[in-house]
């Protein structure tokens, strides 16, 4: 009698399932996670499905599925989304199942540590190492073998000639006790009564379960994430699992304690920051459904979670939850399809919520919950323009004189300002002034940005990167260098000039070295021992500064002329989330814009503090373009190591788009960035009615276009956020 066969998905760049024999002794089902030999090396793997018609000619040439897993199987709502995800967004189905087994060799029964302790005497011959080692141990506790190397500075073969004489014992370290679920009813909100009718629309969102979706929209400051805590509450209570996307989880410390203050105990946390073993043990945590609520960057949208009862997406206009490299998708309306296959309800949470979004909620799609006051009885922060065509700042300065009077008065009133600018780094150009030769990179076509805090010239795009030289390369003329432009560390040079007495701090992802140095900076800016802060949106990613009233924009019109179609909604949504960081304790917020444009609709509709105005005006030009959400885009970018070979392939492929009167094929044209990485890029830019089925239709077309060979590349990412 044939044995078993079953088909696998291997989470690498294949679209297809493998066939494997199952042992006879094996007890497998869709969805267990197995190691299977895939060519030379053996990989982990899940059984997608069972294969009721094997070729009986392939039979004996079918390898064996190896050893399955200790670990729950992927649940057939997971699976479907794996599915989904791929199909949409036309990746490889095994490079999405890939970001549910982030774990790769971890998966599986946790390894037991092993630690160190000091149990005999010193050994005859000692050396300044074993003495720092001996004396790092002479409590005679139980360390982590690394660990304790690291402090003593030495290195593993000091500990090991240390127990094989005798001194130390290597011992099995106690497996660390899983953090307790939180506690719903550990601290009751004091809640104004508009949060008490919205936390109780969300908790009977939460009660009622089934799929559902709900925009929880409340101006900066209104106490949006409290509000959502009572869903989470409902949700924890009836024994099932949260999920809690933010944009940036490594720098949310001020949310872990405020969830911590709320529940007792903190979540469980999900981002790339993790340790290895800290992500198998959160990993596990969540398959076994331990793990009750989850917070995380966007790929814990496909962590294999027992028993999900509500999603919540922070922040959902946010630009980072776009996945830009692998699988291109977006991670909130990700979340929407996984609450849909789910069957359970979904939040989605701003303060400027995306235009899609916005249309949702406007058609009665998405339920709208509302905050429309900051909670305390604060006032929103009053916006101010600064014309510069009027009041220009003095010569290669970028502060203007009002501004810079508006600091001082915070400052002497012991009060905290935000200086903003969207731009890391000193200058975003430096050039010769005797030849007027450019720094630019030598493998993008992108200017090398000067970074005097590291005292180099980098690419932004690529990371090339070389020492700031004191002699021009092209004229040899000696410190003719100019730096053109500023950038947030030219304004923190400027703010000490003007202001000596003044503490400042440059925040920027640059500068961040670790998830816990940049949480002591936001807990140095919090505690009020920081007059100025100089800032890129870092700043903007819902932080609370209790001192902070006066944010000064200095480039308002920065992100205005780019050529993105979505340039003006996220102008807009930046600046009302930065500005709206001032003001929210006591005193009266105030925002400076710093614009070359006072009269743009953007910043009319800012200063006019007329969110309805700005929105009537984009959701009429997308309409009336078929932007996104009444259109669909989808872009296919062609890349290699040279521009002919780039621009023929892009040629011949949009020449063999299927044609159908509903799509429109753009381009190709030359990328705006044209070079990055050694690579030319051309783009094709796909538009098609909103009904319209196009991941299928590029499917078909990219079947009977040309193929990729050689160091050709082509990348396709439907509902597109960047245009570069």
């Amino acid at each position: 009698m044939a044995r078993r066969v079953v088909d696998v998905l291997v989470p690498v760049a294949l679209n297809q399932t493998y066939s494997y024999r199952v042992p006879d002794d094996a007890d497998l089902k869709p969805g267990d996670v197995v190691c299977v030999p895939l060519g030379p090396r053996e990989v982990t793997a899940v059984v997608w499905a069972e294969n009721e018609t094997p070729d009986p000619r392939l039979h004996n040439r079918l390898k064996d599925i190896g050893e399955k897993l200790d670990v729950p199987p992927l649940k057939p709502e997971l699976r479907s989304f794996v599915d989904w995800v791929a199909n949409y967004t036309l990746s490889a189905r095994g490079m999405v199942l890939r970001m549910t087994l982030r774990m790769g060799e971890h998966l599986g029964p946790e390894r037991v540590r092993m630690g160190v302790r000091l149990v005999g005497d010193p050994p005859p011959r000692m050396t300044p190492a074993r003495g720092r080692l001996i004396e790092a141990l002479s409590d005679k506790l139980l360390h982590g073998k690394s660990e304790v190397a690291k402090e003593a500075g030495v290195s593993a073969g000091v500990i090991d000639g240390l127990v094989d004489e005798g001194t130390l014992a290597i011992e099995p370290m106690p497996r660390e006790i899983a953090a307790p679920s939180p506690d719903p009813s550990f601290s009751a909100p004091d809640f104004s009564d508009e949060q008490r009718v919205a936390g109780e629309a969300l908790k009977t969102l939460a009660a009622n379960g089934g799929f559902h979706v709900a925009l929880l929209d409340g101006v900066t400051g209104s106490g949006k994430t409290e509000v959502y805590f009572e869903a989470v509450a409902e949700i924890v209570r009836r024994g099932q699992q949260v999920m809690i996307l933010m944009p940036e989880i490594a720098l949310t410390g001020q949310f872990l304690d405020r969830f911590a203050a709320r529940f007792g105990v903190r979540p469980v946390e999900w981002h790339s920051e993790l340790t290895p073993r800290t992500r198998a043990r959160n990993w596990a945590s969540v398959a076994a459904g331990t793990a009750r609520v989850v917070v995380g960057a966007r790929s814990a949208l496909f962590l294999p979670y027992a028993n999900l009862g509500l999603i919540i997406v922070d922040e959902e206009h946010d630009q980072a939850y776009k996945q830009s490299d692998g699988a291109h998708y977006h991670a909130r309306d990700m979340a929407v399809v996984r609450g849909s296959i789910a069957k359970i309800p979904v939040v989605l949470c701003s303060a400027t919520p995306s235009v899609e979004t916005e249309v949702n909620a406007r058609t009665g799609r998405y339920q709208r919950v509302v905050l429309p006051s900051r909670f305390g009885g604060q006032h929103m922060p009053q916006i101010l323009p600064i014309d510069l065509r009027r009041e220009s700042p003095p010569r290669d300065k970028f502060i203007s004189p009002r501004l810079a009077e508006e600091i001082r008065t915070a400052v002497d009133r012991k009060e905290q300002a935000l200086l903003f600018l969207n731009r890391r780094g000193y200058a975003p150009l430096t050039l010769c002034r005797a030849c007027g030769h450019r720094f630019s990179c030598t493998i993008c076509d992108a200017w090398l940005v000067d970074h005097r805090f590291r005292q180099k010239l980098a690419c932004h795009h690529c990371g090339f990167s070389m020492p700031r030289p004191h002699v021009c390369p092209h004229c040899a003329a000696a410190e003719s260098l100019a730096a053109i432009g500023p950038g947030v560390e030219r304004l923190q040079e400027e703010a000490a000039a003007l202001f000596p007495d003044a503490r400042t701090m440059v925040l920027s992802s640059d500068l961040v070295t670790s998830i816990e140095t940049m949480r002591s900076e936001l807990n140095e800016i919090a505690e009020g021992r920081v007059d100025i802060i100089i800032g890129t949106q870092l700043v903007a990613k819902g932080h609370n500064f209790p001192r902070l009233n006066l944010v000064g924009v200095v480039d308002a019109d920065l992100g205005l002329g780019n050529g993105d179609p979505r340039a003006a909604e996220r102008t807009f949504q930046l600046l009302n989330q930065v500005i709206g960081r001032a003001g929210r304790d006591k005193g009266y917020g105030i925002g400076y814009l710093q614009t070359h444009q006072p009269e743009h609709p953007v910043m009319q509709a800012l200063v006019a503090a007329n969110r309805e105005a700005f929105y009537a005006t984009e959701i009429e030009a997308r309409e009336r373009a078929m932007y996104p959400p009444f259109g669909r885009l989808a872009s296919l970018i062609i890349s290699a190591g040279d521009r002919p070979t780039a621009e023929g392939f892009a040629r011949k492929l949009a020449s063999a788009a299927p044609f159908d009167e509903r799509v429109q094929v753009l381009g190709p044209a030359e990328a705006p960035l044209a070079v990055i990485k050694g690579r030319y890029r051309f783009r094709i830019l796909v538009k098609s009615a909103r009904n319209f089925d196009l991941s299928n239709y590029l499917r078909d077309w990219v079947a009977v276009g040309p193929k990729t060979k050689g160091n050709l590349k082509l990348e396709i990412d439907v509902d597109p956020q960047s245009f570069l």
